[in-house]
């Protein structure tokens, strides 16, 4: 089976309800295509020089988080109203995009362009800064259309208001860093954002043994892990304190599976209830989590440095929770793409929504609130069918992409 004829064998709905290119990658390899097609791999671009994110001089700052707008450049027209609705309501100080921007369905680099620039317009025209991080969506439509999330990330760091930076270099991942947030004064740095690639999907075998029987999702790597732990440390040693902050990725760690039930085999409705009393859970559970097979040991590291006061995914579409596990909060965004999957039947677009989080650098943690957003609340159609809309236009006044180094 040739890669063109893999491609066009399901319409792009029906692929992203089979599991997107988790699904296309185990067809082509019993094809003999090359699974490699859907790694991932290493980014070193310019600098972007737009970063300096800052509370305001009432000591706040606040975020917004969307998850899984996932779609082509034909978006549902719904997702950007949330977004637009959303950050006119919020009026947030900086949007994290966490993953599957966008998925399969683009069949050029001009379509996968398009796609992006559907998502990042509702920040680009309110003059908000924002960042992306990379999901296992994101180079659905690579092998057709050819752009990888190096050329993805260049994309998106020639926006105006984009902040994202180059990936760190000789460790996994594309676009793996952290955006310090300066204090109101702007004397010292208040809060940090780690933004993180969670990769795509586990390799075919690891020492000859295949993942039948496990999740076949990827995890933070060794390095990944190392990168943080050590910047971290270095953070400390520079600035003489532990900055608080916000960890974003896209697929989450096993220890969001455990928290639910606070258990690791448990999965009764009473290990639920002791759950929530103990981890203080709010929010709605309606799929498996769904991490990789290899726990990253990125919570230890967590707990080890203190500094992660939340550590926040998307992923699993219909799971909008979050909890406090030993002292850092655990949770999800839900899915914001109405082309994407949602909950069966009528309901499927129920838990369209977003995050919010609220800093205060007056306060011990910085971070005193987060809650879900959902868009039953502004009004817009819950109609479980699809409203593709033409790609908006890209605009000329956009930055000049910056060039990726290998």
């Amino acid at each position: 089976m040739s890669l063109d004829e893999a491609s066009k064998s399901m319409s792009r709905r029906d692929f992203i309800k089979v599991g997107g290119a988790g699904a296309l990658a185990l067809t082509l390899g019993s094809a003999g295509v090359p699974v490699e097609l859907f790694g991932g791999g290493k980014v070193q671009a310019e600098t972007n020089d737009n970063v300096k994110l800052q509370f305001n001089s009432d000591g706040k700052f606040k975020i917004v988080q969307f998850n899984d707008t996932q779609d082509d450049e034909h978006i549902d027209r719904r997702t950007v109203e949330l977004m637009e609705k959303v950050l006119d309501a919020e009026k947030p100080d900086f949007v994290v995009l966490n993953g599957d921007n966008i998925t399969w369905g683009c069949d050029t680099a001009i379509e996968m362009k398009q796609a992006m620039n559907n998502i990042a317009q509702p920040m680009e025209q309110r003059g908000i800064k924002w960042a992306v991080t990379f999901g296992n969506h994101d180079e659905d439509s690579t092998p057709n259309a050819g752009l990888s999330e190096e050329d993805m990330l260049q994309f998106y760091m020639a926006y105006k208001h984009n902040v994202n930076q180059p990936g760190e270099r000789g460790i996994t991942g594309t676009g793996n860093t952290h955006l310090l947030i300066q204090s109101s004064q702007g004397s010292k740095a208040a809060f940090n954002l780690w933004l993180l690639d969670s990769g795509r999907y586990a390799p075919q075998t690891i020492a000859g043994q295949d993942f039948e029987g496990y999740p076949t999702w990827d995890w933070l790597r060794f390095d990944q892990v190392g990168w943080y732990y050590e910047t971290s440390k270095k953070l400390e040693e520079k600035l003489g304190y532990k900055v608080p902050s916000l960890m974003f990725i896209h697929i989450p760690l096993w220890e969001h599976r455990f928290m639910w039930y606070a258990s690791v085999d448990g999965r009764s409705e009473a290990d639920h209830a002791r759950a929530v009393g103990k981890h203080q859970i709010v929010g709605e559970r309606n799929e498996d989590e769904c991490p990789g097979p290899i726990n990253s040991g990125m919570f230890s590291a967590i707990l080890a440095r203190g500094d992660v006061k939340g550590v926040f995914c998307g992923h699993d579409h219909v799971n909008t929770y979050h909890g406090n596990y030993y002292g850092v909060l655990l949770g999800y965004a839900g899915s914001a793409g109405f082309g994407a999957y949602g909950l069966p039947g009528a309901d499927r677009n129920r838990l369209r929504g977003a995050r919010v989080f609220q800093l205060d650098e007056h306060t011990e943690n910085v971070l005193v609130d987060t809650h879900m957003l959902y868009a039953k609340d502004y009004g817009i159609d819950l109609t479980a069918n699809d409203q593709s809309t033409e790609p908006a236009p890209i605009p000329e006044n956009k930055k000049q992409e910056k060039i990726v180094k290998p």
